[in-house]
């Protein structure tokens, strides 16, 4: 069951003069998971739509093959004007992260990198289906619904404690496991990911085709609206830090899931990641602020549905790939270095000679998550990831308690 609501062609293109979302950004929180010692610990799920760059974002300036390779994407090394920043001497946090980077120096921040989903899929739709899923296949609930299933209800009587924020409840918060919605005012223009799949859904019609990608590129969408365009000033920070608060409370939820667009950077992809990756940056270091004390308790995992091919295409962008980079962070996390077993950027090295080779599988590290952090039983998150009992729940990730 695809994250966006079941559509046809005409229900799409009727929807578009009446359709308007949170733009490019969403919230949803839920109730706390147990009882006892873990009930205390927050966790939070950021989803990057748009498939980020992990090449980018965590740069292995150390491999040898990494100028050659990325080309004009290639950014300067650490201690070098709008160089990268270093992480231990072989990866380097683009520039724009520089609460990302304070937060690694810190202690708080693990990336790890060459990870990827159990699918090879490069169609973004699908693909974020299964990352929130949690399966090779696309289901009707959320891993991280599932993983809530076996928690204690609400008692009769009290409101939810559950709340979702944005026109569109995430498919890894959906399922049996109920939330509450509240809707932000809309803005103007829809979000760039409904013209995406107008484009992805239409473009083969033979009545329709032409005219929706004509349409489309006559009022300026074919930079934005498909290739990327990210979040709106301030939009994404001030939703995390709404989190932050709510997480914050004595009484409020535990578990929240966000979302932040403008990842697909197919053109000029320097200057459009440049942005979109200090909002990222902005918004966490907001949602930190705002958690006070209750950051020693956090764990954050930031994920994307798969990465980009390792060499830039002919307008200095990149294109879907498979292996990225996934972060955690949260002062419950045990940072300070870079989680991977590099595979290496030679063309042998190279998945399908074109993306980074996945050496980890994200449900891994969610199942590492949900097990040491919320103190969930093998059996729920078992449920949480079927057909995932040979993925081994990552060892190291939580700082001991």
């Amino acid at each position: 069951m695809s994250h966006l609501p079941e559509i046809g062609r005409r229900g799409l293109l009727l929807g578009l003069t009446a359709l308007a979302a949170t733009r490019y950004a969403r919230l949803a929180v839920a109730a706390p998971p147990v009882a006892g010692e873990a009930a205390d610990r927050r966790l939070v799920v950021v989803i990057q739509r748009g498939a980020m760059d992990g090449l980018a974002a965590l740069a292995p300036y150390g491999d040898a093959r990494y100028r050659a390779l990325r080309g004009p994407l290639a950014l300067p090394e650490p201690g070098q004007d709008d160089g990268l920043l270093d992480c231990g001497g072989f990866f380097g946090l683009a520039p724009q992260l520089r609460n990302f980077h304070r937060f690694f120096a810190e202690g708080s921040l693990l990336p790890v990198h060459a990870i990827a989903g159990p699918y090879r899929n490069r169609s973004h739709f699908e693909a974020q289906d299964m990352l929130e899923s949690g399966a090779p296949e696309r289901l009707s609930s959320g891993w991280l619904n599932r993983a809530l299933e076996a928690t204690p209800p609400v008692p009769r009587g009290q409101p939810e404690r559950g709340l979702a924020v944005g026109y569109d409840l995430p498919l890894l918060l959906r399922g049996a496991r109920r939330v509450g919605m509240w809707a932000p005012p809309r803005p103007v223009r829809p979000p760039p990911e409904l013209y995406a799949r107008m484009a992805e859904l239409l473009h083969a019609d033979p009545l329709l085709g032409d005219a929706v990608r004509d349409g489309l590129r006559g009022r300026g969408f074919a930079a934005d609206a498909l290739m990327g365009e990210p979040p709106a000033q301030g939009g994404f920070v001030s939703l995390a830090a709404s989190a932050g608060t709510l997480l914050a409370a004595p009484n409020g939820p535990r578990v929240a899931a966000l979302e932040i667009g403008g990842w697909d950077t197919h053109a000029n992809q320097n200057y459009a990641l440049s942005r979109v990756l200090k909002q990222l940056d902005d918004g966490m270091a907001a949602l930190c602020g705002q958690l006070g004390p209750a950051w020693a308790q956090t764990a954050i995992l930031i994920m994307t549905e798969f990465g980009r091919t390792a060499r830039a295409n002919g307008t200095q962008g990149t294109d879907h790939g498979t292996g990225g980079v996934a972060f955690l962070m949260g002062g419950a996390v045990q940072g300070g270095t870079v989680l991977a077993d590099w595979p290496g950027l030679s063309d042998g090295q190279l998945f399908e000679k074109r993306d980074l080779a996945p050496t980890r599988d994200l449900r891994a590290i969610a199942k590492g998550l949900l097990r040491d952090h919320l103190g969930l039983p093998q059996a729920t998150i078992a449920a949480a990831f079927p057909g995932a009992d040979g993925v081994a729940a990552e060892n190291g990730l939580i700082r001991p308690a």
